[in-house]
């Protein structure tokens, strides 16, 4: 059952003027941001490297050129500027829970006939080799942060790393591999698991090692929050000091969360993203904790209910429901305010600034330098450069 999460904002320092970035604390959680993403390139595979902002025209469902407001002359309209972004996210705790109940049911205490690769770059292991598998029983199913596990007998471990655009699929046996997005294929007697992955850039892998030990160098050390009590919560958010979003998201603090639900965990718990966790106050902590484990046990039932006891074969990205993510200009559930964003490198960080920051629109590093004195520091002027 979803906890109720309190509904007080957090309490800021008065204003101090600190040009486009806004005020002291809010830049000093953006520059933190992007020194977490300058480090999480050692710590999430998913974090790609940067690339130049594009200025082209809009996408399709947002603003059309009608309602784009010119500023200063023959400067590029702010909804312009702002139109496209790419939302890279990857299954986290909730969807990997409903593929684990779905694994266990389908493969567990039955053998593997036969692996069939469609990409041998998939496998990204050398011993054992990856035939080791066949005609061995299914022991265990587990979830590993944001891998799946399949354990084997003879103490096999196959690691699943769906990264961004990597689904499992459950179809007939034998089925064919996909040309363009199949990588893989292990066939059961009831039928064969697909590995997919609808990108170019083929970041799904497969590992298969030997022993405890070895399976062990898999885990980030990421705490397990709903195993978890407000105690080890508070010790490992204050561990170190870091925004909100890298410490939901950084897989050796807490394990399974990543971009769309850390944002949808920062809205419930009505905070921003880029406060930073060691001036967090033991309530807004307290706050955190009930937002974190309500979020997460609500979407597992939810994905569970869409499954209707079947494989899942609609893990995405995001999904409608949702509050912020993936959500830029939509109105807030709560407050209908327009979802902001902020976006990194090819990350986007949603929030609704009514909600998460008392009315402040946060500086979105490339765009705010590109229109300096014209970057709307506040929700009414946001509307004011899009026509409200």
């Amino acid at each position: 059952m979803a906890q109720h999460v309190s509904t007080s904002r957090v309490s800021r320092p008065a204003r101090r003027d600190r040009g486009v970035a806004g005020d002291y604390r809010e830049e000093e959680g953006l520059s933190q941001l992007l020194r977490d993403v300058g480090a999480a390139d050692a710590i999430v595979e998913s974090v790609p490297a940067p690339r130049r902002m594009s200025i082209g025209p809009p996408r399709r469902g947002t603003l059309d050129s009608t309602s784009m407001h010119t500023l200063n002359g023959d400067r590029p309209g702010f909804a312009s500027i702002a139109a496209s972004t790419t939302l890279n996210t990857m299954p986290e705790l909730p969807d990997l829970v409903v593929y684990e109940e779905a694994l266990q049911s389908h493969v567990m205490g039955s053998s593997i006939e036969k692996v069939r690769l469609g990409s041998p770059f998939v496998v990204r292991s050398v011993e054992p080799e990856i035939t080791a598998i066949e005609r061995r029983v299914v022991t265990g199913v587990r979830r590993l942060g944001k891998q799946l596990v399949l354990s084997l007998e003879e103490d096999l471990h196959l690691v699943l790393h769906l990264m961004i655009a990597g689904r499992l699929r459950w179809k007939e046996r034998g089925v064919a591999i996909p040309k363009k997005r199949g990588l893989a294929a292990f066939d059961f007697s009831r039928g064969s698991l697909l590995l997919t992955e609808a990108s170019t850039q083929r970041r799904a892998s497969i590992r298969l090692v030997c022993g405890p030990a070895a399976l062990d160098a898999f885990d980030r050390g990421g705490l397990e929050v709903l195993q978890a009590g407000p105690d080890e919560f508070r010790s490992v958010i204050t561990r170190e000091n870091h925004t909100l979003k890298r410490a939901l998201t950084d897989p050796t603090m807490l394990s399974g969360i990543g971009n769309a639900y850390s944002d949808e965990i920062l809205h419930a718990a009505r905070l921003s993203p880029l406060a930073l966790t060691l001036q967090l106050t033991e309530e807004e902590i307290e706050r955190l904790y009930r937002a974190t484990c309500s979020t997460l046990i609500e979407w597992t039932e939810r994905l569970r209910r869409e499954a209707r006891g079947a494989f899942p074969d609609k893990v995405r990205a995001f999904h409608p429901d949702m509050a912020v993510h993936g959500r830029y200009r939509m109105p807030c559930p709560v407050c209908d305010a327009p979802i902001q964003r902020i976006r990194y490198a090819q990350t986007e960080v949603n929030y609704c600034a009514q909600c998460q920051t008392g009315g402040r629109v946060l500086a979105d590093r490339a765009m705010s330098r590109l229109l300096k004195k014209d970057w709307p520091r506040s929700l009414e002027e946001w509307e004011e450069r899009l026509g409200g």
